[in-house]
């Protein structure tokens, strides 16, 4: 059960841009309800230790979490995977796993301060930076989005999610050659991925380099052929990219 929450676990770290994503139904819309009130901060004071009955129920309720996540009810699978955040705190899967699902129900600030709540614990978790990082660039959070990031990459260089978001925060942010440096390793670690190719297109074409932006998008292309319809690019959006980043992303397919 543990190796299975596992793979969840990375599967939904990984969600924003895999090749599959791309292709299927937009993600939810924002709920329009007022967000949900985020998980506290960890207690400075030690806390109780966890029975092997709590940790054993925390596991179903975030199997339970999962499963509810995978039938697309966003909203229901958090409170399962709340509560077992709050019976087995020192897990920082579960808190990865509950912060994502917030990010995915649109629940940015609880997002945020569920995986900065995991960091506060182990401020080296990979996949709860990795999240975070997600959080921020989609929040509009350029900066925080760098910062997390590029502690990501510096904790593992090959951290593919890692500059390929930092490639979409520093093309935002009018430092193109950074941007170009982030994407074009990014497609060196996942060359079977379009996205990172896209935002490597987006990222010549911002600096006025046209014949590469061409270049990298008809790899994008080729490796994903529904790139090449102009209806393709809104799932953009689920990849992390900004309206503008697609409206530019649209410009380079149209020169392509």
């Amino acid at each position: 059960m543990k190796q299975d929450l596992g793979r969840a676990i990375a599967l939904l770290a990984f969600s924003l841009v895999s090749c599959g994503s791309a292709g299927e139904a937009p993600a939810p819309e924002p709920s329009p309800v007022a967000e949900a009130t985020p998980m506290p901060l960890p207690s400075p004071e030690p806390p109780a230790p966890v029975t092997p009955e709590q940790r054993a129920e925390a596991a179903t309720l975030r199997q339970e979490g999962l499963a509810l996540r995978n039938q697309e009810d966003i909203e229901g699978a958090i409170a399962p995977l709340k509560a077992a955040v709050e019976l087995e705190p020192d897990n920082i899967s579960g808190y990865v796993l509950l912060g994502w699902t917030e990010h995915l129900a649109g629940l940015r600030s609880a997002a945020a301060t569920t995986l900065q709540a995991a960091l506060r614990q182990h401020p080296d978790d990979i996949p709860a930076l990795n999240a975070l990082g997600i959080v921020y660039l989609v929040d509009g959070s350029l900066e925080q989005a760098v910062e997390t990031h590029t502690r990501a990459v510096d904790l593992d260089p090959e951290n593919k999610i890692a500059h390929y978001n930092l490639s979409l925060a520093y093309q935002r942010l009018g430092d193109f050659e950074a941007a170009i440096a982030r994407a074009t390793r990014a497609t060196e670690l996942e060359p079977g991925n379009p996205h990172p190719w896209v935002a490597l297109a987006i990222a010549h074409a911002s600096a006025g380099e046209t014949e590469a932006a061409i270049a990298a998008y008809q790899q994008a292309i080729q490796v994903d052929a529904r790139y090449g319809n102009a209806s393709h690019l809104p799932f953009l959006e689920q990849a992390g990219f900004s309206a503008d980043q697609i409206e530019a992303a649209a410009a380079v397919r149209a020169q392509s």
